[in-house]
């Protein structure tokens, strides 16, 4: 799917090959935003986003994880993107935006937007920049 993803390392957007278990291992235990994030609320995320796992080639492991909610149409969210790890340094979470980016990019979308509190330079190398202006945005729930 990535021509930048490192030798031995696939990603795919097959949902049958999610480890959800896992996933929401990973994200309830160790993402700053998704701390204790209920099960079922991350099975029901993932069930409504456009999916995206990192394996290793050979043995089918899933090593990484990211989703979008989208339409499809105008507007997506790269959301709760997450690397293993021992899978880290890699290049895999840039492999993974990279990903997100192409596919993301047959649906002329208007715009996609992220929040990160640590990984600016890894969206960055794949095109993500600054909003101009933050100002004109607003959240409901914003903490």
């Amino acid at each position: 799917m990535n021509s930048d993803l490192p030798d031995g390392y696939e990603i795919s957007t097959d949902p049958a090959r999610l480890d959800a278990a896992l996933i929401h291992v990973w994200l309830s235990s160790d993402a700053y935003w998704a701390l204790g994030r209920p099960r079922e609320k991350q099975d029901l995320a993932i069930a409504n986003s456009l999916n995206f796992g990192v394996y290793d080639s050979v043995s089918g492991d899933q090593l990484g994880y990211a989703r979008v909610v989208t339409d499809r149409a105008t507007f997506g969210w790269l959301c709760d993107v997450y690397i293993a790890p021992a899978a880290r340094g890699k290049g895999l979470g840039t492999a993974l935006a990279a990903a997100v980016r192409d596919r993301l990019a047959g649906y002329g979308l208007r715009r996609i937007l992220l929040a990160t509190a640590d990984a600016h330079e890894v969206y960055a190398k794949v095109g993500f920049e600054p909003l101009t202006t933050p100002e004109k945005w607003m959240a409901l729930g914003a903490q």
